[in-house]
């Protein structure tokens, strides 16, 4: 490893936690190394770095896999942290085996990125990175740096281009610029007609028990008719998110924009689904955002697993359906359609899904893909039982969804429609 010299092993631990054993910079290196992994993304704080100290005192470091995994051991509690992890160890700790992987990620993205390997360096972890090196450089560097500075955006200003620009694209910075945009955003839906009436001298409807009322009052004398109109009001909106292995780079800016719509409104209910169903609604609740994403990723115990959507789109409309979908609601289904199960069971849950709701709105991140066909199994089904489908892999996708829920869909389209717009 580079930068870092094994520690004698007959002084004592405490010396070797301070790094001051045999002149060493292990201890300041782990701290460099603990604020890469911060600046990624990873919860980690003062404390969890006293405990990597401690950890690879006991352990020593004699064996490289015996430290990859010590520090593995107190900086990762989240299967959703592994991969970053394990990027973040071999380019911090210098593993010549990656130099190929830093090269292809330096190349620029093609078209067909969506064919590239899972285990690419992610663009955020580059950023931390490139902030954050070990004290004293490694061997190679001579000292000087040949910086250079493109600008990419031409004429298009930093608020267009972070709205065009993929979430799984962006860096540290960019995604907390897109959370504090999310945040700012509103759904005004389109006010529906209820069963209701309410008093209205312009209505079109007498309403007679009021009229009679009137008469009482006046010793049976008739005068102007009372009239009423129904009230209006927005429907009520169901969510159902993926938080899949196939759409974990989306979830939690999901969280982030489901947390803002359930803030914004009343009558919001929100799902998570990957093999399991799991009600996070009381959580959304929650005023700060961050606290509530990070207490749904807790809650959800099967978070980037696997997807088993008909199985959970059963159990929502047995078990959640005559509480959540009875006064018309909209529902926004954020999936990417990949089904472990074959979609097994999926069409008559989707068909049932579609029959208890107003509108049953498909967002989809695969999508932002040119000439997207629907070929997974699962896609196939659910896209014959949908009123809509969007993507939803930026925020422009997302300020779309906005202006479309704006607008009275009308009445379902006929069957058919979906062939033509796929």
């Amino acid at each position: 490893m580079t930068g870092t010299r094994n520690p004698d092993p007959s002084q004592p631990a405490a010396n070797l936690v301070v790094g001051q054993a045999d002149g060493g910079r292990l201890a300041e290196n782990i701290m460099h190394f603990a604020r890469v992994l911060r600046a990624a993304g990873l919860p980690v704080g003062p404390g969890k770095v006293m405990a990597a100290l401690e950890a690879v005192a006991a352990v020593g470091v004699d064996n490289r896999k015996d430290f990859y995994w010590t520090l593995h051991s107190v900086f990762v509690n989240r299967r959703d942290h592994r991969d970053l992890f394990d990027q973040a160890f071999h380019f911090f700790w210098r593993n010549p085996n990656l130099l190929e992987k830093a090269m292809a990620m330096m190349l620029p993205a093609m078209k067909g990125e969506q064919e590239a390997p899972k285990q690419e360096m992610a663009t955020r972890l580059a950023e931390a990175l490139a902030k954050e090196s070990p004290p004293g450089g490694t061997d190679e560097d001579d000292g000087e740096d040949d910086e250079f500075d493109i600008d990419a955006s031409l004429t298009f200003s930093k608020r267009e281009v972070l709205a065009e620009k993929d979430f799984e694209k962006m860096t540290g910075a960019e995604l907390d610029a897109a959370r504090k945009a999310i945040r700012r955003m509103r759904l005004a839906f389109t006010p529906v007609p209820t069963r209701r009436f309410r008093p209205d001298p312009n209505g079109r409807r007498t309403d007679l028990r009021a009229t009679l009322r009137r008469a009482a009052r006046t010793g049976g004398d008739l005068g102007k008719l009372a009239m009423r109109k129904r009230r209006r009001r927005v429907p009520p909106l169901v969510i159902l998110c993926d938080i899949s292995g196939s759409m974990d780079r989306y979830a939690r800016m999901m969280l982030h924009f489901i947390h803002t719509v359930t803030n914004d409104r009343d009558r919001v209910q929100s799902f998570l689904f990957g093999t399991r169903l799991t009600n996070v609604t009381r959580t959304m609740r929650r005023k700060d955002p961050d606290i509530a994403v990070d207490q749904c990723a807790s809650l959800v115990e099967d978070w980037a697993g696997g997807t088993r959507i008909g199985v959970t789109l059963e159990e929502f409309n047995r078990v959640w359906s005559r509480r959540v979908m009875t006064q018309g609601p909209i529902v926004l289904l954020i999936s990417d359609g990949l089904d472990r199960d074959g979609a097994a069971g999926l069409a008559q849950e989707m068909e049932r899904l579609q029959k208890s709701c107003r509108q049953l709105i498909w967002l989809n991140p695969l999508l932002r893909w040119d000439g997207y066909q629907p070929k997974a199994s699962g896609a196939r089904v659910m896209i014959d039982h949908v009123d809509s489908f969007r993507p939803i892999h930026n925020l422009d996708s997302l300020s779309q969804l906005a202006d479309a829920l704006c607008r009275d869909p009308g009445p379902r389209a006929p069957s058919g429609w979906k062939d033509q717009a796929a």
